[in-house]
Formats: C-alpha cells, structure tokens, sequence
C-alpha cells in the first residue's frame, strides 16, 4: 500500500519542519554508572524536535525546526551545529532573557537511563504565537509538533497555529506525541526516565489535537495517553473514531505497525517494515531516529512498508550506540546497512558502518588545503643552537609564520598550519583565531619504528585538543621493511587511529618512504594498500613528490579502493627548492585526489635562521614567508586551473 504523501504541485522549500524542544544534552561517557557518579560528560544537541530535525537532514530532507534558544553560548552551539547539519535556521529565536534548556543523561544498565531536565523557564518553553512566521511554516510539505509544547498555554496556541497555516496550504501535519511526564508536572525533578503516568488532562489536551494530523506517531504507552485507554487494541481504536491519520505505532526492539486505514482485530495485522534486531545500548533518542527515517520514506512517496523498514533500521543504528543526533544514521549509511547488513549485535562495533557514519558527518571542508607547515621541532631545536638563540625564541617565530599564513589566506577557506604545541603554543591560538586549517603532530620527531612524543598513551593527550584540530603523524613506511618493524608501525598507527575515531578527531597519516631506500612507480602505493589492509582509514594521505604520473595513478588507485570517502592528499615539501616542487605539482595537479600541500622548509628555513640570529627584524620574516607561502599556493592553483583570487 502506497503512503498517501506525494510530491506536490509548485516547489516547497523545505520538507519538514519541527517545533518544540531544544536542548543541549551532556551524556555521562561512563557506561554502567549511576549519574551521582559520572566523571565526564559528551555535548550534543537534544530535544525530540530537534533531534528530528537533524535526522531528517542527514536522511536527505530540507527540515528546519522552530523553537528558542539562549543568547549565550549553549545557544550559539545549537545554531552552529543546526547550520552544519543543514537544518534551516530562519525558525529559531534567541531568547536574551532565558538560558538554553539542558538535559543530564546516564545509561546505568540495560534498563535504567536516569535524565535530569533543566528546564526551568527554559527558552524554548517561551514559544509564543506570535513568533510562528505563517511564511515560514507554508514553506515545508509537512510541519512536525510535539506533544510537550501542548503542556501550556502560549506553547500551545503556537503550534496550534502552525497547524492551521500548514493545513490552510495543502501542506500536512505530524503528531510525534513525545510524551514526558514530569515535562507535564506529573511526576517529580529526579524522575525524566518515568515514560507513562495516567492523565486525564493529558489526555483530554492531546485529543483535541489527532483530529487535526494527518501521521501521528507514538510508543504504545503514548498511543495510551493519546487515547485515554491503557489497552493497546482500544486505544488505537479510540483514535481512529476521531481521527483519520495514519498512526505509527513504536514497538521497541520489535520495530513499529503502521495503520492506514481501519483498525484490525491484532496489533500485528497492520502494515510492518522489516526488522533488524541488535543489542540494546542506549533507547534514548532512537525514538526520534526512527520517526527521521519513517519521515524520509513517508515524505517522498515510499511505501509504508518502506517507510517503515527505514524507521526500523535508523532506530536499530541509534540504539546502538550512546549520544543522540550526533550518532544518527545519513543516508549513505543507511543503505549500506540495508544492503548488506552487520555481522555484529553491537552495531557501534561495526568498522565499515562506523567509517561511513564518520566520513559522512564530519565537518565540511574546501576541496583545497594548502597549509604552511611549521610543526618541526628538531629542526628548530638545531637552528637555535646554531644562532645562539633560546627556545623561546622558536615560539616566538611561529607566532610570524601565523601572521604570514594569515596574509596570504586573507580570510579565504582551503588555508591552513601545521603547528605542534612544544614550541608553537601561542601560535596554536593564534591560528585558530585567524580561522585557519589546524594540523598538530603526535610523533616523535625522527622515530622508526614510530613513538608518539611524550607519551605512548596519545589518546590522553587527544582529549584535551580542540575537536576542529586534525592529528597529524608522520610515519617512515616501505612495503619492504622488515615484517617486525611494519608489524610494530601498525600497531602504533592503529592505536592511533582508534583513539581518533573515539574522540571524533581528524587523522592525516604522512608517509615518508624515500629516506630508507629507493622509489619505485609502486613504494607509496604499497605502503598505502598495506595501512588499508590493516584497517587503517586516514582522513588525509601527506605524501612525498612522486616523479613519474604511473605512480600518482598508483597511489590514487589505491586510496580509491581502499576508501572512497577519503578527504585527499596533500603534498609534502622535504626542503626541495620550489622551482623543484613546481614541477613536481605539475605532476601531481593531474591527479583529484591531490588537493594541495603542507609544505615548511622551503619557506621558513632561510627566514628562520637570519631572524633567530638577528639578522633581519620581524616584519621582514613574516614577508618573507608570506611570499614564498604565496608563491607556492598561486603556482598550485594555476596547475589545477584554480582562481587565486
């Protein structure tokens, strides 16, 4: 049976919209624990319309969302990950006399998923009518509202007033019943697990609503609450006497029933999508997956039946693992899990679905990088030794290869830095301040087999870096290295990729081949396969020159099979003069998968050594570098026929 939402007649910009709840959440990161107990917490944008929202967007849907926010910095968090996931922002309101609700999380067992809620007078709890733009809401095919913005009376009138525009537009209303006791005043602060208490209020509020909807969705205690009937059969039978809609009915681990028309005389004998049983981790929020990926069948003309299996399998991915909306499925990811499944229970152990969640929800990003690469620290160490200058001198000349970075970016994306923290501390800053690309190395400079600086327990260190900071590790690698020392390089490289993916960080593995034996059309490549085959998944390769286009082809070759969702390549200089390296990016501007370079010593090393001995000022240093930096970047975009501009 075919869903009755069909593409309508004239374009409407936006899909969905939601209204109602926006929270920040702060999950408790130890899994077992009681929330007295939690040491550390995750951020992430929380709230059943919200959460929505950003499902749907990752699904493909235009959505958009109205609700409230704080004019502070939880606020500002909010918009800026809305904006990232593509949810329209033209419905949110900054609040600057209310706070941003926020919700405490904790999954204690397989049962017990204790919430605290601070929503006392909370923004988004002071939606108003007034506030809801009739243009706005006539813009969506479908506006979604939410059963705690019925829990008063401003609230109330506001989405009953989205109602009506969306209906008196041919456009179509969702009911997610969404329904929180304690968010109705009826059960105490500490109770936010408590799902179902008898209400005849409740109930009374919420059936002057279902006449009005056209897809109500809820669990079987909120089809309860809905109805005023604690038995299942009856309550869906109560509503269909007042209401029409298509009502979705959440299941749990035994997925959802979707009834179109009459009420049968079993639960089961409704319409049923296929399901996918895993392991439990976290319910919290997979209800609002799930009604992101019934509404992404739903609202472009699928069937129920596939409509509902895509509701199932988006529920069945975030109940495996622990946040909410950062860890919902995209589309991509949905149908490689459709097509071929998981041999694993615990989805979140699932390496390749993993992968494709992460490539697809990264940050994005300018399809060029050209970085001045500055993160040396032996190399300064030497310089100052030989110019009889102190370390701190080092750090005060990355702070001028910041400025010089910075002039020749003008504020334009693609540019970046290569920066460590032993000497370029305050350059850090100061390049983050300037909005610039962020690369910062881990290894031991010079080490083979690989060591990581200070030490080996580098997901400590990780922690504690901003999550826009790309890790960069810069391995000596050949396919003919002795088994040992490759076996020892990978096991350090899959540490590292582990700690990354586990903290949500960026990883550019640069490999450096030539320095312990000759090149061939196939060394780079070789190693790259190898690192593949190891199940290691860099964002970026940074590789040396190569002097021949059969091995670019290579070395492309290889990252297209091992991953297609790699970011790309970038260039590393290894103090070749640059009338050299622009030849070699004439070979490589052949090649998509470069993207550009990260290239040091052939800007700074003659800047450096004269300034560190006093011998030119710190203006003449920054342009220096500016112009060798700018140099390289317009000989690179007139290769790849790129505007410098």
């Amino acid at each position: 049976m075919n869903a009755p939402q069909k593409e309508q007649s004239g374009e409407r910009r936006l899909d969905v919209i939601t209204i109602g709840r926006c929270s920040v959440d702060l999950y408790g990161q130890q899994i077992g624990s009681r929330l007295e107990d939690i040491q550390s917490f995750a951020k992430s944008i929380g709230g059943c319309p919200a959460n929505i929202a950003i499902g749907s967007a990752r699904l493909g849907l235009k959505a958009g969302i109205v609700t409230r926010v704080g004019d502070e910095q939880m606020g500002r968090f909010v918009c800026e990950q809305m904006a990232r996931e593509g949810v329209a922002l033209d419905g949110i309101i900054t609040d600057p006399h209310r706070l941003t609700a926020l919700v405490l999380l904790a999954v204690e067992n397989e049962r017990t998923f204790p919430l605290l809620f601070y929503r006392e007078n909370c923004a988004d709890m002071a939606l108003a009518e007034a506030e809801i733009d009739p243009s706005f809401i006539a813009s969506a095919k479908a506006v979604l509202v939410t059963g705690t913005h019925f829990s008063q009376d401003h609230t109330r009138a506001a989405q009953i007033k989205a109602m009506a525009i969306a209906r008196e537009n041919g456009n179509k209303v969702v009911f997610d019943i969404d329904y929180r006791p304690n968010l109705w005043g009826l059960a105490g602060l500490s109770a936010g697990e408590e799902r179902y208490i008898r209400s005849e209020r409740v109930s009374g509020e919420l059936q002057g609503i279902l006449p009005q909807c056209d897809l109500i969705v809820g669990t079987e205690e909120e089809i309860h609450i809905a109805a005023g009937e604690e038995d299942t059969l009856a309550a869906l039978r109560a509503i269909r006497t007042i209401s029409g809609a298509t009502i979705v009915l959440k299941r749990g681990p035994m997925g959802c029933v979707v009834y179109a028309d009459a009420i049968p005389s079993r639960l089961e004998d409704g319409i049923v999508g296929r399901g996918f049983p895993i392991e439990v981790y976290n319910v919290l929020g997979a209800g609002d997956a799930f009604l992101a990926g019934f509404l992404r069948g739903w609202l472009k003309g699928e069937t129920f039946e596939t409509a509902a299996t895509w509701a199932n399998a988006c529920g069945a991915i975030a109940v495996s693992r622990l946040l909410c909306s950062p860890e919902y499925a995209t589309f991509p990811e949905l149908q490689h899990f459709l097509n071929h499944g998981s041999k694993e229970r615990a989805l979140r152990k699932d390496q390749a679905l993993s992968h494709i969640h992460w490539a697809s929800t990264r940050a994005p990003q300018a399809d060029t990088l050209i970085a001045l690469a500055i993160d040396h620290r032996a190399q300064f160490r030497d310089m100052a030794e030989g110019a009889g200058a102190g370390l701190e001198r080092v750090s005060r000349f990355k702070l001028l290869a910041v400025e010089a970075a910075k002039r020749v970016a003008g504020g334009r994306p693609g540019y970046g830095m290569l920066l460590d923290d032993t000497y370029g501390r305050q350059a850090l800053f100061a390049a983050a301040e300037a909005d610039l690309w962020i690369g910062r190395p881990v290894e031991e400079p010079g080490s083979r087999p690989l060591r990581f600086e200070g030490s080996d327990e580098v997901g400590a260190k990780l922690v504690e870096w901003p999550a826009s900071h790309t890790i960069k590790c810069l391995v000596f690698y050949r396919p003919d290295d002795d088994p040992a020392l490759k076996a020892e390089q990978i096991r350090k490289l899959g540490g590292l990729h582990d700690a990354a993916r586990r903290l949500n960080r960026e990883l550019l593995v640069e490999i450096i081949a030539g320095r312990h034996g000759p090149m061939a059309e196939d060394t780079v490549a070789g190693a790259i396969e190898e690192l593949y085959s190891a199940g290691l998944k860099p964002d970026w390769w940074k590789l040396e020159p190569q002097k021949s286009k059969a091995a670019w082809r290579n070395i492309a070759r290889a990252i297209e099979a091992g991953d297609r969702w790699c970011r790309g390549i970038v260039l590393l200089g290894l103090e070749a003069p640059a009338k050299e390296l622009e030849a070699d990016f004439a070979l490589a501007a052949e090649i998509p998968l470069v993207k550009g370079f990260a290239i040091g010593r052939t800007i700074f090393n003659h800047a450096a050594q004269e300034w560190l001995k006093g011998g030119i000022k710190d203006e003449d240093a920054i342009k220096e570098m500016a112009q060798g930096f700018g140099q390289l970047a317009s000989s690179w975009q007139r290769m790849r026929g790129l505007d410098a501009a």
